[in-house]
């Protein structure tokens, strides 16, 4: 019996002494553990920076607008009657008085000459009651009847003239033709259409800004107008002229500015983009706006600075976050009315993984190429 108790005491007090080494091994690994997280220092964050500059920006104003000719109407019949001709191109260029259609007149030019004749008959007995009246040889009433059936038949005849003219269709002006809208022989009403005509070169721009911007506005004012027509292109013009009221509906005032068309690829009803260039030109601060942490709270930036390391003694760079507030933007770039100084550094890349005190390696081979004008590829 007292074997068996001596027995079952050894093999107790054993497993207390692997418990108890156990136990010590992982107290012991925990606080090597520990030791080393404690001592552990993450490597530094890798960002891309740019300098804080303070720029030259011109002041603009942009707006929409749409192409507007000069001089442009749809060429109309004013009397009517049957095309005997047509003497137009589709597409081309007339000077003011080229034939477009020729009417039938054949009816009024044989009135005409019946007309002429009957006028000449007229003056000639006109002429001759004048001189028996010189010589007191008829009444003066005789003269008066004479000289007035002299201008009537004259009359007469510059009526038909008149009407004749009507039905031969020129142009009013020069330009350019659009589509024919007629054919040979078909008989026109009053006012039907007959092909379009437009002054292409120069050409206006007409658009809209709001009343608050009247002041900046004057004749004269240069303007840069971009369309989807002409790719990058931008074409440089001159306001022309304001509108004298603003628009009670949209309380916008009108304004027209006039390009130069000399290749006419501008045409009346294309929709354009214009910047008005205003004289005075501003200097900002300007950050690429990639940099910013746009927050409900406030936007900020995170700032590199130079800082030595308390454990080695080093010199490192670490982030500091700072508070701005924002201005205009524009392209890549924004404003910044408060909270920077010119000189700065900032990271310009990745600021929602950073965090105040951290350090960090700058590198800026990937870093954004942030332009006043970007120009994406279209995807």
């Amino acid at each position: 019996m007292l074997k068996k108790v001596l027995i079952y005491t050894l093999v107790v007090f054993g497993l207390l002494v692997v418990v108890v080494a156990l136990g010590g091994t992982k107290v012991l690994q925990f606080s090597t553990m520990g030791a080393a997280g404690a001592a552990f220092v993450p490597p530094p964050e890798t960002v891309t920076v740019a300098v804080v500059k303070e720029e030259p920006w011109e002041n603009t104003l942009t707006s929409t607008g749409s192409l507007v000719a000069v001089q442009g109407v749809t060429v109309g019949a004013e009397m009517p009657g049957k095309i005997e001709k047509i003497a137009f191109i589709a597409g081309a260029t007339v000077a003011a008085g080229d034939l477009l259609v020729q009417l039938d007149v054949s009816n009024e030019l044989a009135q005409l000459r019946s007309a002429e004749a009957a006028s000449d008959l007229a003056k000639l007995n006109f002429e001759r009651a004048r001189a028996l009246r010189d010589k007191n040889s008829n009444a003066a009433s005789e003269l008066d009847v004479a000289e007035a059936q002299a201008k009537q038949a004259a009359a007469g005849a510059d009526g038909l003239r008149a009407i004749i003219a009507k039905k031969t269709i020129r142009a009013p002006f020069a330009g350019r033709l659009g589509l024919r809208l007629v054919n040979l022989g078909q008989i026109l009403k009053d006012g039907e259409p007959i092909v379009t005509l437009q002054t292409l070169d120069p050409i206006f721009v007409n658009f809209s800004l709001p009343q608050q911007r009247l002041a900046a506005l004057a004749v004269g004012t240069t303007v840069r107008v971009t369309t989807n027509a002409l790719a990058e292109e931008v074409l440089v013009g001159k306001i022309t002229a304001i509108a004298p009221e603003v628009d009670a509906a949209t309380r916008n005032v009108r304004v027209q500015a006039t390009l130069a068309n000399t290749s006419e690829r501008l045409r009346p009803g294309m929709f354009a983009t214009v910047t008005i260039v205003l004289p005075e030109t501003s200097r900002n601060l300007v950050i690429p706006a990639t940099a910013v942490l746009y927050a409900p709270y406030g936007d900020s930036v995170f700032l590199v600075v130079d800082h030595k390391n308390a454990k080695t003694g080093a010199a490192e760079k670490i982030l500091r976050q700072q508070f701005i507030r924002l201005g205009p933007a524009r392209g890549d770039f924004v404003t910044v009315q408060s909270g920077l100084k010119a000189g700065e550094t900032i990271v310009t890349t990745g600021g929602f993984k950073l965090r105040p005190e951290m350090s960090v390696v700058i590198d800026n081979k990937l870093a954004p190429n942030a332009q006043l004008t970007p120009k994406p590829d279209n995807t």
